[in-house]
């Protein structure tokens, strides 16, 4: 009882966060990082990021620690992320069971910005007629992120989870510049690189009425980091979902046959600089073999439509899954996508 009045009241708390940021004006480019908001996993990201329940196993580990509890004896989990002009992400998590005691999970996120031309307003280059500003030289920014975490189950169907990650950003090649001009007449040796330790908390509840669950998780919780002279705050997310099964032996709509699954998960999305937005996503599956998936993603700039499909087999008792998705980024960028492969030794 004590575990169910715990979980409504944090729940409870989200809604209300939620709400009161809802009336706040967007907030659209104030926070840094913004690696931290590409999600990995191309299953996820195939159903429209409606994932704080779904995800378990290795993938928590990106979503939602609460279920990482949900894991085989080992599992790991490996996607490249085709992001927007030549930017690439890599991500790679590994969980391991501990029995009773719960399961570990560690991340792994790199990304790579591409090659950028360097510019300045300094003579000679401020005043060529052909390349004004132009030094002809490139730099290569990246950001990677690194974290372990921890989840079990407290019941057989409350399960929590909480992360610990070192997020660093570089966004020039050298790691300080000197005597830049901080303000009219003051120079000063700059660094041009930030970093921090951020925090996830998550859990995911099951209902017990047919095939519903309730998942909840808050990401990149911590202190501002800082470039040069400003500081500036992470991507703090807030995701509330419910997913279930549709139609299938343990679906919502009676009937159905056991080699064809139809599930349907929906994500309230809450990001620190931008107003709320709506996640949501189906899955079919034939014979545990082929899955299909699409979702949405509401209140976006650019974001909307998601699809994918992805293929399971298992070698001596060894599940192997390989997953990809696309997600129409409008009309002026390009599609993100994503291909993930899963490795569930049970």
């Amino acid at each position: 009882m004590r575990i169910h009045i715990a979980l409504m009241a944090l729940c409870f708390a989200g809604l209300s966060m939620l709400g009161a940021d809802n009336v706040r004006a967007q907030k659209v480019g104030s926070t840094s990082m913004q690696f931290l908001k590409v999600m990995p996993s191309a299953r996820g990201t195939a159903v429209g990021e409606a994932y704080s329940v779904w995800a378990s196993g290795a993938e928590a580990v990106f979503w939602n620690p609460g279920g990482l509890a949900d894991v085989g004896r080992h599992e790991f989990s490996l996607t490249y992320v085709d992001w927007l002009f030549d930017a690439r992400q890599g991500a790679f998590a590994y969980a391991l069971s501990l029995g009773n005691f719960g399961a570990l999970g560690l991340q792994i996120q790199y990304v790579d910005f591409g090659v950028f031309e360097e510019t300045t307003n300094e003579l000679p280059y401020i005043i060529d007629p052909e390349r004004p500003g132009m030094t002809g030289r490139t730099f290569r920014p990246y950001g990677y992120l690194v974290g372990i975490s921890y989840g079990r189950y407290l019941t057989d169907r409350f399960s929590l989870g909480l992360s610990a990650k070192y997020a660093y950003e570089s966004l020039f090649s050298e790691k300080t510049v000197e005597n830049v001009m901080i303000r009219q007449g003051v120079y000063d040796n700059v660094k041009t690189w930030a970093s921090g330790i951020l925090f996830d908390f998550g859990l995911r509840y099951n209902t017990g009425f047919r095939t519903v669950q309730i998942a909840s998780a808050v990401q990149n919780f911590g202190p501002d980091v800082r470039y040069a002279v400003e500081s500036y705050p992470v991507p703090l997310l807030f995701r509330v979902g419910i997913a279930a099964h549709l139609w299938g032996p343990v679906g919502l709509l009676q009937g159905g046959q056991e080699t064809h699954r139809l599930r349907a998960a929906f994500d309230i999305f809450h990001p620190n600089d931008y107003a709320q937005q709506f996640h949501m996503g189906f899955e079919y599956e034939f014979m545990n073999i082929l899955a299909l998936r699409g979702g949405y993603k509401f209140n976006y700039d650019s974001d909307g439509l998601t699809l994918g499909a992805g293929l399971n087999y298992s070698i001596g008792g060894v599940h192997i899954a390989m997953d990809y998705s696309y997600g129409s980024m409008g009309a002026y960028l390009e599609s993100v996508q994503r291909i993930s492969l899963r490795v569930v030794v049970p």
